[in-house]
């Protein structure tokens, strides 16, 4: 199965709702468990440090200090400046200054290492295990920002490993990261015609194969709402997907349906599970008004 989250805040004024951001995906990922035991993770979008682009990279098994130098060494020759770093779990983040074009650069540190998030607000994690567990080792319930997306994962065509966890950063484009529930069938033939159109992929995983997409029409100047929407025509399958922005949260839907995605919405937020189970934990004792959105639908909920 898989279960996908997702809540934004429409705008900065005082909030009446009180749990914080990463604690109330937490919460939604957990009352969801039983759909995605193997793995989660979250995109949580962070206030810009002083124009500094945030990066963060997998390490291997070990996490080894020879791995740590190797991508500071890469950074060094890509023309970028470490201003601070931290290891976290089986990640390495990066607080850095850098003059020039993110696509090239990712494409360049791609060969070798193995970035899973970058921008100047977005900060992947993700890691093998159960989400409260996770969400401990990663500090998410100190995120209290504006949105964020997450997801927990039931494997089916790739192992159980970090890299093949949700979410997936659309690599090259700063700050636009997507988590899905489905299978997407056409995989291998998508795959191969991203690739001889010079795009790369890291894992075997399909929901990647949606974020290779979605930066592939990007890179060829379509609006990331007409990429939504010519997904829903490109890729088989069944499928339920969110894809976070900067300032944003967007969603596609295939025209079967049967992947589950319920939203709340009121004057202040939006919030978004796999099951109303998810939505119910955030407001408890609350009767909730939800929706679904139709199927063969896309759309982008954008903050005020």
């Amino acid at each position: 199965m898989c279960a996908i989250a997702g809540l934004l805040f429409k705008n900065s004024k005082k909030r009446n709702f009180t749990m914080g951001t990463g604690t109330a995906l937490t919460e939604i990922l957990d009352a969801t468990l039983h759909r995605g035991p193997d793995s989660a993770g979250w995109a949580i979008y962070k206030e810009g440090v002083d124009d500094l682009l945030r990066m963060r990279f997998l390490l291997d098994d070990a996490g080894s200090s020879s791995h740590v130098i190797g991508i500071r060494e890469h950074l060094k020759r890509a023309g970028v400046t470490i201003v601070d770093e931290e290891i976290m779990g089986c990640t390495l983040g990066i607080l850095a200054s850098f003059d020039g074009e993110i696509l090239p650069l990712a494409r360049s540190l791609e060969r070798d290492v193995m970035p899973i998030s970058m921008g100047y607000s977005l900060d992947i994690f993700k890691d093998v295990g159960h989400p409260r567990e996770l969400a401990a080792r990663y500090s998410i319930d100190e995120f209290n920002g504006t949105h964020g997306i997450a997801h927990i994962r039931l494997a089916t065509e790739s192992g159980v490993r970090p890299d093949t966890a949700h979410p997936f950063w659309a690599c090259g484009f700063a700050d636009i990261a997507t988590v899905h529930n489905g299978q997407i069938t056409n995989y291998w033939i998508m795959r191969r015609r991203l690739e001889r159109k010079g795009m790369t992929f890291q894992t075997h995983n399909d929901t990647e194969l949606i974020a290779v997409y979605l930066a592939y029409q990007m890179s060829r100047n379509i609006s990331l709402e007409d990429a939504l929407k010519s997904s829903l025509s490109d890729l088989d399958g069944t499928f339920s997907y969110l894809v976070a922005t900067r300032d944003a949260i967007g969603y596609a839907k295939d025209k079967l349906a049967a992947k589950p995605m319920v939203k709340f919405e009121n004057d202040e937020m939006i919030a978004i599970s796999s099951e109303e189970v998810g939505l119910n934990r955030l407001f408890p004792g609350q009767a909730l008004e939800t929706s679904e959105p139709a199927p063969f639908s896309y759309g982008i909920w954008r903050r005020d």
